[in-house]
């Protein structure tokens, strides 16, 4: 009874296993290149100036249209920017806060405990603003698409004419990258549309790497701590099993081994 019970289960999902591998694999998707990021490797971490200068990038570029909800002013703090940059930077902004003792909302200048703001009040007025589609929060879009860094980084120079007998879309733009080719979003790099603090020059695709490298920052900002302590557990245990195989081997293998005899 138990067998006939599965058997449906079983069956459902192996026919929605073979219906993804078959959407996967299909001829017209096109997959983003392979990029050699910096900051992939077990013993590697951010560069802090790529970082800012992708900090640069989404608020000159990103952020008219895309939140970064889960991003407070702090958690920039000694990553690509001192923490007076950063109470300067919050400050610029008016943020809604309250009520007040007389049950009112009022503005006041950001703080450091402040979230990043968002371009829009609510989804319909982010809808309405854009032709009906919804520009995604970036906090965690490059953990919610496969191979984020690469993705997004082809999604941002990949935009393309489109081929031969496919007729252009006024409110739409061609991206082989991008699910079904059409997205909403118009090109948003241009050499030279950003001026870095550094004296980087902006190509395009320099700040699609940028930006990439922040927005990856910005979906675990914990990252290079958490790969600091993974070196430093992997340091202890491998101590603690030169004294455990000492102790095994030297103290207790002899106590083991020995032979009583009993007179």
């Amino acid at each position: 009874p138990t067998q006939s019970l599965l058997a449906p289960a079983v069956a459902a999902g192996a026919a929605v296993a073979y219906a993804t591998a078959s959407n996967v694999s299909a001829s017209d998707v096109v997959h983003p290149p392979k990029q050699p990021w910096d900051f992939q490797g077990f013993m590697s971490s951010y560069d802090a100036a790529s970082v800012r200068r992708g900090h640069q990038v989404y608020t000159q570029v990103c952020a008219s249209c895309h939140g970064l909800a889960r991003i407070a002013y702090r958690n920039l703090v000694d990553v690509c920017y001192s923490e007076e940059e950063v109470k300067a930077m919050a400050e610029d902004t008016d943020v809604i806060d309250g009520p007040n003792d007389e049950g009112e909302m009022f503005e006041r200048p950001g703080k450091l405990s402040d979230y990043l703001p968002s371009p829009y009040p609510n989804e319909e007025a982010a809808r309405y603003a854009n032709n009906g589609a919804y520009p995604p929060d970036l906090s965690l879009i490059m953990k919610a698409r496969h191979n984020g860094p690469d993705y997004v980084f082809a999604l941002l120079v990949g935009y393309k004419d489109p081929p031969a007998g496919i007729a252009a879309r006024e409110t739409q733009y061609y991206n082989p990258y991008f699910p079904g080719a059409w997205i909403g979003m118009p090109p948003p790099l241009n050499d030279g549309a950003v001026e870095y603090d550094d004296g980087t020059p902006a190509t395009a695709t320099q700040m699609a790497k940028d930006v990439c490298t922040f927005l990856t920052w910005a979906a675990e900002p914990e990252a290079d701590e958490r790969k600091l302590m993974g070196v430093k557990w992997m340091i202890t245990l491998t101590v603690l099993f030169g004294f455990t195989w000492y102790y095994k081997r030297v103290r207790w293998a002899p106590i083991k081994t020995r032979r009583l005899e009993l007179y």
